[in-house]
């Protein structure tokens, strides 16, 4: 919350501010740690609202920030900085109002006894259980220092991975929306100008022509009627994506759409390997990573693949060997990780398959992108031109006089 308050500095100057603390101790503690002499504070009105009405609903930590964070607290750690004084010193810092909430809170708890992962677990939407996990392993084997490192560079992949999959896929949906926004706007209010012009004409319309002029018609008598169509449909289709059913339908079409699901399977896969590799090297059981690393993949499919694993590892079975039996994992990966269980270097031939992988997922994003690019021009200049030929050549007839 925030708190208005009155200070004077060491050389008697007076400020007057305003300061974001989860209670008014820590308010003070943070400005005389800044130097400053409290002379009055009081909790202040929120003005980050709208109409009265508090827009904390906003506010988010953004991958990055957590990324920038554990550098912070490994440079700290290896510092020899205590961690209660590390929270404290990145919450005053931080420039985002929800991290400094959430990092002066973990201070407190730690002050009052609690470890580092305990108070991480409790802010689940900033810190997931991959981390607090990997913060847990850290804290047993009095490696956190190398664990925060460790947790920076896995996030610094994933969010390279993931941002330019994502970025892949966002260009050909632009593109397709300006595609059906100019060819809908060119039906409804161009077509039907020039389809009076042509009618009045009473010359004889071709068959595409008429085709094109029909169209054009119904659309532009039903534009709205079809708008709240496609708008309950596609409500409806977000909902069903967010049942079980729904969302592993999704993720089953993910994998089964031509060089997409390619791509998807690598991305996926990268993920698996990634994980597993780093919370293998941060000292966690076979069974616990696998665990983690359930959550960690967000895709059905391969989140019940590595569940059955789980089974077949606690029933004695080696890892290799139980996801050599499904064909979503590919054979080359299934055969490196039994000959890095056969050499007692598991994590080290996961770090190499994700690595194999990430540029797999890096040369398919940029050969779609290469694809994707000419083809959609080649799309929208065939629509377009397409629709303009069915409507101008009567146009031109008529002006010809043929």
């Amino acid at each position: 919350m925030l708190f208005d308050y009155k200070a004077f500095d060491q050389k008697g100057t007076k400020w007057e501010g305003v300061i974001d603390a989860s209670n008014i101790d820590s308010a003070i503690n943070s400005l005389q740690r800044r130097g400053y002499t409290v002379a009055a504070i009081d909790p202040a009105l929120e003005k980050s609202s709208l109409f009265g009405i508090q827009l904390t609903f906003l506010e988010h930590v953004s991958h990055k920030e957590i990324v920038i964070f554990s550098r912070q607290i490994a440079t700290l750690f290896e510092a020899q900085v205590s961690a209660l004084r590390i929270f404290r010193l990145l919450a005053s810092e931080t420039e985002n109002p929800l991290l400094r909430r959430i990092l002066t809170e973990i201070g407190d708890d730690i002050q009052g006894g609690s470890t580092i992962a305990k108070a991480l677990a409790r802010h689940p939407d900033t810190f997931s259980s991959f981390y607090v996990n990997m913060v847990r392993a850290g804290e047993e084997s009095g490696r956190l220092d190398s664990i925060f490192t460790q947790l920076a560079d896995y996030l610094d992949r994933s969010y390279e991975v993931m941002s330019k999959t994502r970025n892949a896929l966002i260009y050909p949906a632009f593109v397709i929306a300006t595609f059906v926004t100019v060819m809908t706007l060119m039906m409804t209010l161009v077509v039907p100008r020039l389809s009076d012009i042509i009618l009045q004409s009473g010359q004889e319309v071709p068959v595409f022509t008429s085709v094109v002029m029909a169209a054009s018609a119904f659309l532009t008598k039903y534009i709205v009627l079809i708008l709240i169509f496609v708008a309950f449909a596609g409500v409806g289709v977000w909902r069903f994506t967010k049942t079980e059913i729904g969302a592993r339908a999704l993720d089953e079409l993910k994998l089964g759409i031509p060089y997409v699901g390619t791509l998807y399977q690598r991305l996926y896969l990268s993920r698996i390997a990634d994980g597993l590799s780093t919370l293998l090297s941060a000292g966690l059981s076979m069974v616990q990573t696998l665990e983690i690393t359930s959550e960690l993949v967000e895709h059905r499919v391969y989140r019940e693949i590595i569940e059955e694993t789980i089974v077949g590892v606690k029933a004695g079975r080696a890892v290799s060997d139980v996801l050599g039996n499904f064909p979503e994992i590919p054979g080359v990966m299934s055969q490196m990780m039994k000959v890095g269980e056969e050499t007692g270097s598991l994590s080290a031939i996961l770090t190499t398959v994700a690595k194999f992988y990430q540029r797999e997922v890096n040369n398919a994003v940029d050969t779609l992108i290469n694809m994707i690019e000419p083809a959609m021009i080649v799309m929208l200049g065939l629509g377009v031109g397409t629709l303009l030929a069915a409507i101008m050549m009567p146009i031109y007839n008529i002006a010809t006089g043929i």
